[in-house]
């Protein structure tokens, strides 16, 4: 029986260290960079890249791709002195969302999916997807490496970005590009809705308690990887959603973690 029940949770779990792994320094650099907002509305854009894929029969990963270099254009096509970035981002997030769903209940045959790619089914998450995600995590990892100072400087002392001749621009997209990737594959195991918060709520909490950027990264990789195993198993345990008992771990180690701090 715990063999039979092994051989389905074990998959899961793998992925979803492996994931843990590449999200909690992301999440990191996000906060630093204050890309929230962003970040989200790439995740929701995620759900209208896979409504869009199938129904042009297209590689759900292509449609992932498209859908974030419309954002991005989008992004920049509506930047305006006039208008908050935050609130336009609040716009584009809630657009994608919408669009997503619209176009996988109603234009696709996909409707019975939904709730899957709102929420992720990390469950179902087999041995032979294994090889493709741990390759794709290892390339995201690798390419964050090669990025990583940059971006540092960039999110930390922009003036010195500028001196060390460094360009915004291009780490911008850079940086972009490793985020749409991880939205597409972490679609999955916490679904486009929850994907914001498998990035953001482990750094938030390592901020609580790292004097330096280095242990946050750290603080972070043990947060997530103890929340995605809590997670699969407690999905198990309490017959749940996956990712939702993912992200409700995380979200109670932050409440818990900003409670202590506030108390010390």
């Amino acid at each position: 029986m715990l063999v039979e029940w092994l051989d389905i949770i074990a998959p899961a779990w793998i992925a979803g260290s492996l994931l843990a792994l590449l999200s909690a320094p992301l999440g990191c650099l996000v906060l630093w960079r204050r890309m929230s907002f962003f970040a989200d509305a790439l995740a929701h854009g995620t759900l209208f890249g896979v409504a869009l894929a199938a129904l042009l029969q297209l590689p759900f990963g292509v449609g992932i791709a498209l859908v974030s270099v419309m954002v991005v254009i989008g992004l920049m096509w509506l930047e305006d002195e006039r208008l908050p970035s935050d609130a336009i981002l609040a716009v584009v997030s809630v657009s994608m969302l919408c669009l997503g769903l619209l176009t996988l209940t109603h234009l696709t045959q996909m409707q019975a999916n939904v709730l899957g790619y709102l929420f992720g089914n990390l469950l179902e998450v087999g041995w032979s997807d294994l090889p493709i995600l741990s390759a794709c995590v290892a390339l995201g990892i690798g390419f964050l490496i090669y990025i990583w100072r940059q971006q540092v400087i960039l999110a930390t002392h922009t003036d010195l970005a500028q001196v060390s001749g460094i360009n915004a621009t291009r780490q911008r997209l850079f940086f972009m590009g490793v985020l749409a990737g991880f939205c597409a594959l972490a679609l999955q195991a916490v679904g486009s809705l929850l994907i914001s918060g498998l990035l953001i709520l482990p750094a938030l909490t390592a901020r609580l308690w790292a004097h330096s950027p280095k242990q946050m990264v750290i603080f972070s990789v043990i947060l997530a990887q103890l929340a995605v195993t809590g997670g699969v198993w407690g999905s198990v345990l309490f017959d749940i959603q996956t990712g939702l008992a993912i992200v409700l771990g995380l979200a109670i180690a932050f409440f818990m973690a900003f409670i202590v701090s506030r108390a010390s």
